[in-house]
């Protein structure tokens, strides 16, 4: 029995020697096929600042002309005359109205001016009489002072009625919204049947044809903007590039939160632009002697969730993913504020999927 044991205590050690020797090779052959992969061809570069500098600020395309219409009167829509996409001329009758009141109030003011009139024509004709016989001395001071202050009342309520009439005809023209130049429809925001309130957009239109960009940009930068700067705007839906003119640089952020509006007016194209298109405009702006800019292509970032990060250049030619903090956009290029020296190598571009540790072989 003893003699068992011991010989199943041996059996086991050796089949414990055998794991480990199989285990021991099984790694070996791992790392050596790790060891043995091949590595990546990369191209790097190291940071720059050198060159020209933008600031890019977002924007939207709109038409230089371009209006909202509203009214000022609260009634049903009765009559729609165009639709989206129409081309309208100056003084062109868009919508109407419900105006069955204010007409009503029309044809009383009328009929009160007929009123007045005849009333004047009648004081006056009295004045003038009276005024021949004063002359003669036919009639006493106080019939004189009544027969003119008769006039001058008549001449009053005619007036009067006159200018209500302006009113009146002021209030029919807020129920009938014209277009105020001659442009297209970009916008229909009621339909015949609906209650039209005070002050909410009705119709917009433009003029096609005259682009510009707003943009708003932070207080650290709005300095280095002028009017009359030549800077180039990108399309972002469609990566057009086009060049425009700073008209505008507005001197109070009051009302916007913070950022102060810029407008830039593009130059004529072929591109296909509409309205409320999101573009990316790049002021050009004085490079600061003072602090040591950073840059690095956007291209190279590697975006994960809400980090950004590059691969840089490891012992061994190794890639190492460092994770960074970015800062303003200058151009295509993005500032570096920690995560990344300046003379450190970072890969621009490789030929095959880059993970943190993969060997590379730098061209």
């Amino acid at each position: 029995m003893l003699k068992n044991i011991k010989s199943m205590k041996k059996i086991t050690t050796i089949f414990a020697i055998a794991a480990l020797i199989l285990t021991a090779s099984c790694g070996k052959d791992k790392a050596a096929s790790k060891d043995t992969a091949p590595a990546i061809a990369v191209k790097v570069s190291t940071p720059s600042a050198e060159g020209s500098t933008y600031l890019s600020a977002s924007g939207k395309i709109e038409a230089v002309q371009n209006a909202n219409l509203s009214t000022r009167m609260m009634g049903y829509v009765t009559d729609t005359y165009v639709n989206v996409g129409d081309k309208v001329s100056k003084g062109q009758l868009l919508l109407r109205i419900n105006s069955a009141d204010i007409s009503a109030q029309s044809a009383q003011v009328s009929a009160s001016i007929t009123e007045a009139k005849a009333a004047f024509k009648n004081a006056e004709k009295d004045y003038n009489r009276f005024k021949a016989l004063y002359a003669q001395s036919s009639v006493s001071q106080k019939e004189m002072d009544d027969i003119t202050a008769n006039y001058d009342m008549a001449k009053a309520r005619l007036e009067g009625a006159t200018q209500m009439k302006n009113q009146v005809n002021a209030q029919l023209s807020y129920s009938n919204i014209s277009a105020p130049f001659s442009g297209v429809v970009t916008g229909k925001f009621i339909n015949k049947g609906d209650m039209a309130n005070p002050g909410m957009p009705l119709i917009s239109i433009e003029t096609p044809g005259s682009f510009q960009v707003v943009a708003m940009v932070p207080e650290t930068e709005i300095t280095k903007i002028k009017n009359g700067t030549t800077v180039n705007v990108v399309v972002k839906s469609t990566n057009e590039l086009i060049k425009g003119t700073v008209t505008e640089v507005s001197s109070s952020a009051k009302n916007t939160g913070g950022q102060y509006l810029v407008k830039v007016v593009l130059d004529k194209t072929d591109a296909k632009l509409l309205s409320g298109m999101f573009t990316s405009v790049q002021f050009p702006v004085e490079k600061s002697t003072e602090s040591n800019l950073i840059l690095v292509p956007e291209s190279a970032l590697v975006r994960q969730g809400q980090l950004t990060g590059i691969y840089a250049i490891g012992n061994e030619n190794v890639a190492i993913l460092r994770w960074l903090r970015t800062g303003k956009t200058f151009g295509d290029n993005v500032e570096v504020l920690s995560g990344l020296a300046a003379d450190e190598q970072f890969i621009v571009s490789a030929e095959g999927k880059l993970f943190n540790g993969a060997k590379v072989l730098i061209n």
